[in-house]
């Protein structure tokens, strides 16, 4: 298994791979934005997009790989307002069901949060489905427990999510003195 920070021009050569791992998380009923019936359009539409924000250097993409092929993805949305300099979002988590259980979210989430301290970020923030088995895995992972929304979003079928946000502290401490 392999995680690599995909480039723009390396994102948009995978672009079946990472529409291919979108549609199975969102059919496999991931409250990941996405509502059924979810087209290939619809992913193309998203990961063209997202692959702009990539190359604009507001987002970095993490791909997980195994025999070669892409089966896993993570994003960090570096782009934040003037007084959150030190702070980012990890969005996406994404493994297709075909290679859960190899242990990629651990792999991809530590990738995420190394590549976000050499992004200079001390601080990052996710947002959760509340059940999930994401929700396990980030609190193994050492993610904090911010609070919980009620019926915040919706899983792919309709029904209501309550959302659990997540903060982890990086090692990272360049910003620890903005304030002083």
């Amino acid at each position: 298994m392999t995680i690599r920070l995909l480039d723009a021009l390396e994102a948009r050569r995978a672009i079946p791979q990472l529409c291919a791992v979108l549609c199975d998380c969102v059919q496999g009923g991931a409250s990941v934005g996405f509502m059924l019936p979810f087209s290939k359009d619809e992913a193309l539409s998203f990961w063209s997009a997202t692959i702009d924000a990539v190359e604009r250097g507001d987002i970095l993409l993490l791909a997980a790989e195994h025999d070669g092929e892409i089966v896993g993805t993570v994003q960090i949305g570096l782009r934040q307002p003037p007084n959150q300099p030190h702070r980012a979002d990890l969005k996406k988590l994404l493994v297709h069901r075909k290679a859960r259980g190899l242990g990629l979210s651990r792999l991809l989430m530590a990738a995420a949060e190394d590549a976000a301290a050499r992004a200079d970020k001390s601080l990052l923030v996710l947002d959760t489905a509340r059940g999930e088995i994401a929700e396990t895995i980030y609190e193994k992972l050492g993610w904090s427990r911010a609070g919980m929304v009620p019926d915040y979003a919706l899983f792919p079928d309709g029904r209501f999510c309550d959302t659990v946000i997540f903060y982890k502290r990086l090692a990272n401490a360049s910003h620890e003195s903005l304030s002083a």
